[in-house]
């Protein structure tokens, strides 16, 4: 046997080595606290950049649900699961994105910001939100990527974007409530791991449940409502699509109210306000 000692700093490679919530917390309030601090050319560019990234889940998740072939629930799934790549990319590429960061209120409630430093962050990100998503959408028309699968793929837009068009008040803001519970949750366990692999895992599940269950996220509207509206002006022909009509720009703006209030509770209140509340509302040495 062996009299060698074993090293102190062994690591244990099957230890739960994820950050615990009371960490994550930590985490995210000082976070938040850098966001509010950085430079405004960077704080657009990155807002740009996450209204694109998020375009980009949401043009992956159009095209799963164009195929008709897919039952309801296994289409709804996977195109969830697709979406994900929108905040994978946000939070591993680096980007700053609006719904994200309404986890900001964290800092808030102890007092490391002011009601104007975080309305000023918001304000930036989901105004530079919309000018990234809807630059996609404009290379994503031009592309003819809307042909794809026999022209489904434009037309599954179409229908996607009136329906959300069509929703009564009450039901976009309490889909945006629900929809930012799980964007936060997502957020929030991301925060949680210690590589590239463990944020990915704690990304998709909340994802993929807030595609499937059709919940409303305001910044993949400004993507997917502007698509539809100016593919109907370029091809004439998705005019025919049912419920086209109820694309114009009057119902985005009564779309997207709604919605980014709805996003601001659920993540504002429901996610961040209640963890503070948990973890961070104590004296710090407790």
């Amino acid at each position: 046997m062996s009299n060698d000692p074993k090293p102190a700093s062994a690591p244990d490679i099957f230890g739960f080595d994820a950050f615990s919530p009371k960490e994550i917390a930590l985490r995210v309030e000082t976070v938040g606290v850098a966001k509010t601090r950085m430079p405004l050319l960077s704080q657009a560019m990155l807002g740009a950049l996450a209204g694109a990234f998020i375009g980009l889940g949401a043009l992956s998740a159009n095209i799963v649900f164009s195929d008709v072939t897919l039952g309801f629930a296994v289409g709804r799934f996977f195109a969830g699961f697709v979406f994900s790549l929108g905040l994978v990319l946000v939070l591993v590429a680096g980007a700053e994105l609006f719904t994200g960061n309404n986890l900001l209120a964290m800092a808030w409630g102890a007092g490391l910001l002011s009601t104007g430093d975080v309305l000023r962050n918001w304000t930036i990100v989901c105004v530079t939100n919309f000018i990234g998503a809807l630059g996609l959408a404009v290379l994503v028309v031009y592309s003819g990527h809307l042909s794809m699968n026999g022209g489904a793929v434009g037309a599954t837009a179409v229908k996607i974007a009136a329906a959300k068009c069509s929703l009564p008040f009450l039901s976009a803001f309490l889909r945006g409530v629900l929809c930012n519970v799980l964007v936060c949750m997502a957020v929030w366990m991301a925060f949680a791991g210690r590589s590239v692999v463990d944020k990915i895992v704690a990304i998709v599940p909340p994802v993929t449940a807030f595609v499937a269950a059709g919940f409303e996220h305001s910044i993949a509207n400004m993507y997917i409502i502007p698509l539809a509206w100016l593919a109907i002006r370029l091809d004439p022909t998705l005019a025919s699509v049912p419920g086209a009509q109820a694309v114009t720009l009057v119902n985005f703006g009564k779309n997207l109210a709604p919605v980014i209030l709805g996003n601001l509770v659920g993540g504002s209140i429901l996610v961040a306000l209640v963890y503070w509340i948990i973890y961070l509302r104590a004296p710090r040495g407790y």
